[in-house]
């Protein structure tokens, strides 16, 4: 009897202490053990994660798999505006691979051979002009045209194009598409990815990005302490936080999908992307993230991907209207009518729960339209500064997802009904689907090194 009494306690032991080791582990697990809310949103990371690792994810690959969104032109050798030498990247793993015009849907085929003639008869050589008359005067500088201007007047015209542009809705610079340099690139044979892009160069365009912040500080000046600024990111107003939570959000991200597929090479080769093996990359991560490599800054750069997701999500589900009237035309019917049955009865139906966790409208208060426009100005320049990036494939998807965050805020901020450009529909979903595999990989890549290394 008393074997039995003891093997019953025995049995009951090992099951309770089994169970806490099930619970300890799964406690370890959550990524926000410490704090759980987002900063400046009334949500919890553990719902987001719920949200978009178990319905979101899945449905936005669906979507991005589509011809529709499949495609994205953009204008990769724009000129850098900001310094001579952009270190322009020489490995295979940088190169992009772009579309042949016959692989193109119908209607970017017709799109892109519009603007080909377009671009032709702008650059016409001028023997193939017609002849022009002469003049009936002998004296032929009276049919010459005077371009000089004066130095007030070319200021004064500086002054107007400055004017027209404070008054575009953009916040950021769209590729021009009868720019002869344009080209249509499947995002699917370029996955963002690590590319061993790396340095003098990276270290110069993210420090640019972040300086692009420093009017929000007081007393602030060119190339203000980075270090120095992130811990002083909650004494800033809230649209400096936000600035700043929008762009280390994004930096995250970034991050996150270099370390998710890493390229590791086989002993002996080099990065031409064949030699070796793709993988999750845990050491490098704990680099980037670790509170005990980033001064234990890391955490907190983690759950501003989370701010940047719910703001982005904000303005896919306020632009529902406009993206539920819209075709998205590609030449197959069946294709065309399942991408929108994806969004408007599956992905704005998920979203709304969620959609108003942010409210855009605490942001510039009491009419403060000069601090908006230079919140605007200034998120113009990163987009601009993407066209320093040094590396083909980096710089594909740093001016999509910039271009996706400058929709995403030209939508938060219409003050008249929404209008956006193809790119700027294919770009917004794009960026939202990048943000969204982040999450899915800090809980699928690297979910060990979050458990035993960093809590939010």
């Amino acid at each position: 009897m008393a074997l039995k009494i003891s093997f019953i306690f025995l049995a009951l032991f090992i099951c309770f202490y089994f169970v806490n080791i099930v619970s300890t582990n799964e406690e370890e697990c959550q990524l926000s053990r410490q704090n759980d809310m987002v900063d400046d949103c009334n949500c919890r990371i553990s719902d987001i994660n719920e949200l978009n690792n178990q319905r979101l994810y899945p449905l936005l690959r669906q979507i991005v798999k589509k011809n529709y969104f499949r495609f994205f032109p953009v204008n990769l050798k724009k000129k850098c505006q900001f310094w001579p030498d952009h270190g322009q990247c020489s490995l295979r793993t940088c190169a992009i691979k772009s579309c042949p015009i016959d692989k193109l849907p119908e209607n970017l085929r017709e799109t892109f051979n519009s603007n080909k003639l377009i671009r032709s008869a702008m650059n016409k050589p001028d023997e193939q002009k017609p002849e022009q008359c002469p003049p009936t005067d002998s004296n032929s500088s009276l049919g010459v045209v005077n371009k000089d201007l004066s130095a007030e007047h070319k200021q004064t015209i500086e002054n107007w194009l400055k004017f027209d542009d404070i008054q575009s809705d953009n916040f950021c610079d769209v590729d021009d598409e009868t720019s002869s340099e344009l080209e249509y690139i499947d995002l699917l044979l370029n996955v963002e990815r690590f590319t061993g892009y790396t340095g003098e160069s990276t270290q110069r365009v993210w420090s640019a990005i972040y300086n692009e912040n420093c009017f929000f500080l007081p007393d602030s000046k060119p190339y203000y302490n980075l270090r120095q600024k992130r811990l002083n990111a909650d004494k800033m107003c809230l649209e400096g936080r936000t600035f700043y939570r929008l762009i280390s959000g994004l930096h995250s991200s970034i991050s996150i999908h270099l370390c998710a597929q890493y390229f590791f090479p086989a002993v002996g080769g080099g990065y031409s992307g064949s030699d070796g093996r793709w993988g999750p990359n845990l050491e490098e991560f704990r680099r980037r993230f670790d509170p005990e490599t980033t001064d234990s800054e890391g955490p907190a750069w983690l759950k501003n991907l989370y701010f940047i997701y719910l703001i982005e999500l904000r303005a896919i589900y306020k632009a529902r209207d406009y993206l539920q009237s819209q075709t998205y035309f590609t030449g197959n019917q069946t294709d065309d009518i399942l991408t929108k049955k994806l969004l408007t009865e599956h992905l704005f139906q998920e979203i709304e729960p969620f959609a108003n966790y942010f409210n855009e409208n605490d942001l510039f208060k009491n009419g403060n339209e000069e601090l908006k426009n230079e919140f605007r100005e200034h998120f113009r320049n990163i987009s601009r500064i993407m066209d320093c990036v040094g590396c083909d494939k980096c710089k594909l998807w740093g001016k999509l997802q910039v271009q996706a965050l400058g929709t995403t805020l030209k939508i938060l901020f219409a003050e008249s009904p929404i209008q956006l450009q193809r790119s700027e529909v294919v770009s917004l979903i794009n960026g939202f689907t990048q943000l969204s595999t982040s999450i899915y990989r800090l809980e699928h890549a690297f979910k060990t090194c979050l458990k035993n290394h960093i809590e939010l």
